[in-house]
């Protein structure tokens, strides 16, 4: 089990009093397993901070701005390839049988592209496979990183930290792509509205049923992360 992704799966799911309560033990995990930089690490540590010091409301205020509220910066990793096509649910398809071959079920609401669950996933391997894993989704995660990274936001660490871990670059034909696309504005409703009024693929859990919860995620950091199969 590596700890390290599962804490920052932890740290990019909606904020909660449990994940405020356990930036202690996320700053041990980063310093007891060095698969972060120590640069990665400092870089992430303002947002441990703020953590540890800011209202719990306005810290799920800013998350849902930025990633319930901005396409271009949403977790669910196959959404900036595919939009909400019927490609899309194929593509979800495979990647959840590639998470039933290991062992890996999904317990939440949340889809099988959504990053914290492919962290949860990459917690459950060894390391250089967990790598490849992220390598392959490597090109999404920089975009993200670059984006937040223009956003100002302290949540762009966790994503740079990712790249540097997948050995990822924005370099790539399929990143430059992305990244030509324009940024969303979180307080542009209608725009918004707008681009979900595409057709829904449904897969899985109804993806609306709640908010993401970290406490499951926090209580499995010591202990085996692999859950029994169904």
């Amino acid at each position: 089990m590596t700890r390290t992704f599962k804490a920052l799966s932890a740290l990019l799911t909606y904020p909660s009093t449990e994940l405020q309560e356990a930036i202690p033990a996320i700053r041990e995990v980063f310093a007891s397993e060095p698969i972060l930089t120590a640069d990665a690490v400092a870089a992430i540590e303002p947002l441990l901070a703020e953590f540890e010091s800011c209202d719990i409301y306005d810290l799920q205020e800013r998350y849902v701005l930025l990633f319930d509220r901005s396409r271009t910066l949403s977790l669910n990793l196959f959404e900036h390839i595919h939009g909400e096509g019927r490609d899309r649910g194929g593509a979800m398809v495979d990647l959840l049988e590639t998470y039933r071959a290991e062992g890996f079920d999904l317990v939440g609401t949340e889809l099988p592209d959504h990053l914290p669950v492919l962290l949860e996933f990459a917690s459950t391997l060894p390391l250089p496979a967990a790598r490849e894993i992220l390598a392959d989704a490597g090109h999404i995660i920089a975009v993200l990183a670059e984006r937040l990274t223009r956003r100002e936001t302290p949540y762009a660490a966790v994503l740079t930290g990712l790249s540097q871990v997948a050995q990822a670059s924005t370099e790539t034909e399929v990143a430059q792509a992305l990244l030509s696309e324009q940024d969303d504005d979180p307080e542009d409703l209608e725009a918004l509205d707008a681009v979900y009024e595409e057709a829904m693929v449904t897969f899985g859990p109804d993806p609306n049923a709640g908010c993401p919860i970290t406490r499951d995620i926090l209580a499995r950091m010591d202990v085996p992360a692999r859950p029994a199969n169904a």
